[in-house]
């Protein structure tokens, strides 16, 4: 009985030590196994599939060209009967002015119009036969004047009259022959191509021409949309003072919808004309439409070191907006059952001599690979792996050549 309360004791005083050494001898072999293991470490699976490269940008719709709009003459606005983002129809009215002294002014100009009509008519109609009857008039009495100096020669020539007899017959017939002269440059001025018919003509042209111009400012103090279309812009109120030359709207005339981008220059050897894409809003994220690649800009912007690209948009939805922002998805290229790797998973990316982690009976081991396409995050492997390889998940994770590891999160390239 003592030595078994001996004992007792004896284990009691020990008891703490045992655990300490066993708990030392548990940390030993959990550490040593780590180190024969290695540690836990992500892995990426490389994947085999179908893979489309895709160059991706921001950019925004745009109508091909746009229509500043303003007035032609200063002026008074009197009525704007559209609003900002409303649709209009060509010829529709989108500014008017004040016009009351531009239609007098019109109005005045039609009278003078008018009246030289009249007077033109007037000469046709009255002048001219007054002219004719007038010539005939002259004609008959010069007649009458030669007849009567013919025979007062005869006359004298027998010694019946005297000499004054003579000269007052030659005098009578000469003025009747000027008179006639006269009657028929009248006549002739009165008929196309004479000189009265040509000032007629030229104060009636005149007028007519005054007329044209007051019209042409009548109608300057309305402005008409030039083509359907959708007003984006409108600086101009009621009452505003404004001037020839200021943009007062601008019009988005009804037409193809294009899509604008800026492209990286390192892209530009990947981009042909004809490449579809898919465009999606921000604002309407879930509902993508397709574009297609129409045009690339010979030049190279310097300074942003980017390309301008404009894409073909066949049917814009129905909530495209002009100026909305667009993310556009361009495919460059497609490969069937390419063999495929997480871009993070590789080492120097853009250098010639890519290389990864791969992971082989429990060790990573630098491996060299050769890459083809790269898109949304993944790189297509042209030789180094296969389908099924694992990989270390991220070049970030410091492990040495054939340190030993273990993959954790079997992550599959998607």
């Amino acid at each position: 009985m003592g030595f078994a309360m001996s004992l007792i004791q004896n284990l009691r005083v020990y008891r703490t030590q045992i655990l300490i050494a066993c708990t030392v001898l548990g940390l030993a072999v959990w550490l040593g196994l780590n180190l024969w293991l290695g540690p836990k470490t992500p892995v990426a699976m490389v994947v085999q599939r179908d893979f489309v490269q895709t160059v991706v940008a921001s950019g925004h719709i745009e109508s091909p060209h746009r229509v500043d709009l303003g007035v032609q003459i200063t002026g008074t606005v009197k009525a704007v009967p559209v609003n900002e983002g409303q649709t209009v129809t060509a010829a529709q009215p989108l500014i008017q002015l004040e016009d009351a002294e531009l239609v007098a002014n019109a109005r005045q100009a039609e009278s003078a119009v008018a009246q030289a009509q009249a007077k033109l008519r007037q000469l046709r109609e009255v002048q001219a036969p007054l002219a004719e009857q007038t010539m005939r008039q002259a004609q008959v009495n010069q007649d009458t004047a030669a007849r009567a100096l013919q025979r007062t020669q005869e006359l004298f020539s027998k010694g019946f009259i005297g000499q004054a007899a003579l000269d007052e017959a030659t005098r009578a017939e000469q003025v009747m022959r000027s008179q006639l002269k006269i009657t028929q440059q009248q006549l002739s001025s009165t008929r196309a191509g004479g000189s009265d018919m040509a000032v007629a003509e030229t104060a009636l042209s005149q007028a007519q021409a005054g007329a044209e111009l007051a019209r042409a400012r009548l109608r300057y103090s309305q402005v008409l949309a030039p083509a359907a279309g959708t007003l984006i812009a409108r600086n101009v109120e009621p009452g505003d003072a404004v001037q020839a030359g200021k943009v007062l709207m601008v019009l988005s005339p009804e037409g193809e919808t294009q899509v604008v981008v800026q492209i990286d220059e390192k892209h530009l050897n990947l981009l042909k004309v004809g490449q579809t894409a898919s465009v999606s809003s921000d604002a309407y994220p879930d509902q993508r439409f397709t574009a297609e690649l129409m045009y690339i800009n010979p030049g190279v912007d310097a300074q942003r070191g980017s390309v301008e690209v404009k894409l073909r948009v066949p049917q814009p939805p129905a909530y495209v907006r002009q100026d909305m922002t667009v993310s556009v998805d361009i495919e460059v290229a497609k490969r069937s059952q390419a063999v495929l790797v997480p871009t993070e998973a590789v080492h120097n990316l853009d250098s010639p001599e890519p290389w990864v982690m791969k992971v082989v009976n429990g060790k990573a081991v630098r491996t060299s690979i050769r890459l083809g396409l790269r898109s949304q995050g993944m790189c297509e492997v042209l030789e180094g792996l296969v389908a099924n390889d694992q990989v270390l998940a991220t070049a970030a994770l410091p492990v040495n050549d054939k340190a030993r590891v273990r993959p954790v999160s079997n992550l599959v390239a998607k």
